[in-house]
């Protein structure tokens, strides 16, 4: 890195750089999140679909809101994480670019 790359990482980002490694999607706090947290929304969905009295269109909408709440989190989520690694550190995250600094 030169002096002056150097220097404006310390100016601008405070000396905090990208993370190299394992920094991708399916972490630790991703598996708890899917195996843990979720297991409630789980049992949820399955009592729609197997519970008395059934009814199925109703199952399918509370699905299909779920879908939607969740994608648009999801895809919500990764433009801020996207836009914060552009303004914060000098880069879009790993998925977009490549493993490590900038």
């Amino acid at each position: 890195m030169s002096t002056t790359q150097t220097i404006l990482s310390t100016l601008l980002y405070h000396g905090y750089d990208g993370t190299s490694g394992f920094t991708g999607f399916a972490n630790e706090g991703t598996w708890i999140i899917f195996a843990v947290i979720l297991v409630p929304v789980y049992i949820m969905l399955a009592a729609w679909f197997l519970g008395k009295p059934r009814d199925t269109k109703s199952g399918l909408t509370g699905v299909s809101y779920l879908v939607g709440l969740t994608t648009s989190m999801w895809v919500g989520m990764f433009v801020l994480t996207v836009l914060i690694g552009v303004v914060f550190y000098g880069g879009p995250p790993e998925p977009i670019s490549s493993v490590g600094p900038p």
